[in-house]
């Protein structure tokens, strides 16, 4: 199970809801917020997305995406 609190933060921080981002980078919400529950896993493309949009560098990407 990975912590998504700090990405939680970050899409707060830039301004976005769960509604905001899902709709963004084409995904329900219900399916982001399952992610982000742990129910499913993200895929590729959908970190880049969401990284693209919120500004987070790709070297960046494990402290919010994989912190267990």
């Amino acid at each position: 199970m990975y912590n998504y609190s700090k990405l939680l933060g970050r899409i707060k921080e830039k301004g976005f809801t769960l509604e905001a981002l899902a709709k963004k980078i084409g995904l329900n919400v219900s399916t982001l917020s399952k992610k982000l529950n742990n129910k499913s896993e993200f895929h590729q493309d959908e970190i880049k997305k969401i990284c693209r949009v919120i500004d987070i560098e790709m070297c960046d990407i494990g402290t919010y995406f994989f912190c267990q």
